[in-house]
């Protein structure tokens, strides 16, 4: 018997006019080379941006521990650790930033292989089984309500205190000690015909009776999640508070697997799988969160469970271990549509600088923000802001396709050098150690972080999922061997060598040669990149257009913030034996990437030149894109 699994997910705002919700489901591979999945739900607290900030941290925090660890045979311990990773980023964030002070969120997560679920749960969010007609609360409830019911339910009711409401949360996700955390250490053995419901506290608009029925209605996840969402809507309560659904279905069919959408039709499925998200982007390096997505995350996942009497549910797959990756069939780009109209463009501060001289061999064509051009014109936008670099480092180039008209991106030479690399062992950041030199060759690096159109000409040319969102904006959601795909294109297009940078490279760039924690100096109050936190009093929830703030002093954008980018690297511990000549440092079997520059999400502190980050290669996110280099001749 083979078990597949059909899953739909959606949430609503209620009265509210933000979203505080997130959720994000990976595909990985078990020890066996199964397929498995970890679905999580947050739902944040602190208000608005805190409490949206709150919400997508711990949920990436989270997965990126998780995922990070897995495959394991200790899956229990591995999601509490995953709670803890993810309450420390909160805490991080919190002393980073003393504005969000306050902000927390609740999280339930659960991880399905071979036919068992293990789950994890701090605060008051939900993870039901319907089976047999009865709704069974698999988690606990760490509500004072439900601290009430659960001394009643034990034979030792407590009086009430009048001033205490039922839903004050007496655990959560805050920065600070979790009081209480459920995470049995046994699983959960599901069986065909089980529909599993997993949802932010916003679904207890409805009663247990109103969800059955609903459920027994819905002959598919997507009807059921469309029909409980618009009960709660229906339902028409003060102050209804954002819900977040999951609906996983377990059906005794063997047929390919079930992707729902709730608002929109899935894309063709390529022959081959992308090569690079992910985040999800997230974490897929064809990537993407997910979208967990920053924002409203819509979207959906289907997987199939194989293996006899067992099954599994997945959606990336996992950094860690020696087990051979097996790339999913199908990918967070084909089914994420960023939506213009539903998140609204941040206000950014135009730089008062002159345009940077550039000589492409024909003149640029700019494509109107709301169309997505066709032609050569796609290969030809120039980014709408071109401060001029602090230091003449030459003429920026681009290279012309040899088929087919057009151009590649915007490249800028940059000169050889010796350069002091990694941090000193009085750094609490381990990974950094020891600092070395690295002498660089002289290399071309791409001026901006690929975009959106620059990224569709090459899906288009190689029959792969493109992407959706305004044209300028970085290209995300990629699976890293996609990015690698994409240069390797420009390699064959051209006539000239591009590649993924290496760290060395990357770092040397990014830093513009500078001694000094950012490119810009020491100040955190004084950040030139797009963050949370930062001293542009924004609160992001999806990347910017690429080149709105200063260039750095080799006239490069964007090194520092809006999104991270996928390096050539396979993540090390640390840099003992690391190359000094800044060559590519790779392994035979690469279970980890390097993702450089901090991204939108991320805090001042956590833009450094020097800063690492490891991700799951297979996993596409939200928060990840890529910038190429091309070697001199």
């Amino acid at each position: 018997m083979t078990l597949q699994f059909e899953i739909s997910g959606a949430q609503i705002e209620g009265a509210r006019d933000y979203q505080e919700d997130a959720f994000l489901i990976t595909h990985l591979t078990d020890t066996e080379g199964k397929s498995s999945s970890l679905v999580i739900v947050a739902d944040g607290m602190g208000g608005h941006a805190a409490g949206n900030v709150a919400s997508n941290m711990a949920v990436q925090a989270f997965n990126s521990h998780f995922t990070s660890n897995y495959p394991s045979d200790k899956i229990p311990k591995i999601l509490k650790e995953s709670i803890h990773k993810a309450n420390n980023a909160i805490a991080e964030t919190v002393k980073e930033t003393p504005a969000l002070d306050g902000m927390g969120c609740t999280m339930v997560s659960t991880v399905f292989q071979n036919g068992n679920m293990w789950c994890v749960s701090v605060g008051d969010s939900h993870l039901y089984l319907l089976r047999d007609g009865k709704l069974a609360k698999q988690n606990a409830d760490h509500s004072y309500g439900g601290y009430l019911d659960k001394m009643a339910a034990e034979g030792k009711p407590v009086k009430a205190e009048p001033a205490l409401s039922r839903n004050m949360l007496m655990s959560g996700l805050t920065g600070e000690e979790i009081p209480d955390i459920d995470s049995p250490d046994t699983p959960v053995e599901l069986q065909a015909g089980d529909r599993i419901i997993i949802c932010s506290d916003g679904l207890d608009t409805l009663s247990a009776g109103k969800i059955i029925r609903y459920s027994e209605r819905s002959e598919t996840p997507k009807q059921c999640t469309d029909a409980l969402l618009k009960a709660v809507d229906d339902a028409d309560v003060p102050r209804q508070d954002n819900a977040t659904i999951i609906v996983i279905d377990v059906v005794d069919v063997v047929e390919e697997i079930v992707l729902e959408s709730e608002e929109r039709e899935e894309p063709a499925v390529p022959e081959q799988p992308q090569p690079a998200v992910a985040a999800v982007e997230k974490k897929s390096i064809e990537e993407r969160p997910l979208r967990p997505n920053v924002g409203i995350m819509l979207g959906v996942l289907g997987f199939v469970l194989f293996a006899g009497a067992t099954f599994s549910y997945f959606f990336f797959n996992p950094i860690p271990g020696p087990v051979k990756q097996t790339p999913p069939t199908v990918t967070p780009a084909e089914t994420i549509d960023i939506e213009e109209e539903q998140i609204a463009e941040p206000e950014i501060i135009e730089p008062e600088h002159p345009e940077i001289a550039v000589e492409p061999p024909t003149p640029a064509v700019a494509a109107p923000e709301s169309e997505e051009p066709t032609g050569e014109e796609l290969a030809m936008i120039e980014p709408p802001v071109k401060p001029e670099p602090t230091v003449d480092v030459g003429k920026a180039f681009r290279d012309g396709f040899k088929e087919g008209g057009g151009f590649g991106p915007d490249m800028v030479p940059l000169p050889g050098g010796t350069f002091e690399m990694g941090s000193s062992t009085t750094s609490v950041h381990a990974d950094e150690w020891p600092k070395h030199e690295v002498h660089i060759k002289p290399f071309a690096i791409s001026r901006y972080e690929i975009t959106i159109a620059e990224y569709n000409r090459f899906a288009r040319a190689t029959g792969r999922p493109t992407l959706k969102g305004k044209n300028r904006r970085p290209a995300t959601f990629l699976y890293w061997r996609n990015a690698d795909a994409y240069a390797r294109w420009l390699s064959k297009i051209t006539g000239e060598n591009y590649r993924l940078p290496s760290e060395a490279e990357w770092e040397y760039a990014a830093s513009g040669r500078q001694d000094t924690a950012y490119w810009w100096g020491y100040d955190t109050e004084e950040v030139e990149a797009y963050c949370f936190g930062c001293s542009n009093g924004l609160a992001p929830r999806e990347p910017t257009i690429v080149g709105q703030y200063k260039p750095n002093q080799f006239g490069l954008y964007d090194t520092a913030g809006n999104v991270s980018e996928w390096l050539a690297d396979c993540y090390h511990k640390n840099y003992e034996g690391a190359p000094t000549d800044g060559s590519v440092w790779s392994d035979a079997n690469c279970e980890a990437r390097v993702a450089r520059g901090g991204s939108y999400t991320s805090p001042p502190l956590s833009l450094r030149s020097g800063k690492r980050d490891r991700f799951d290669p297979n996993t596409s996110y939200d928060f990840i894109g890529l910038r190429v280099a091309r070697d001199l001749n």
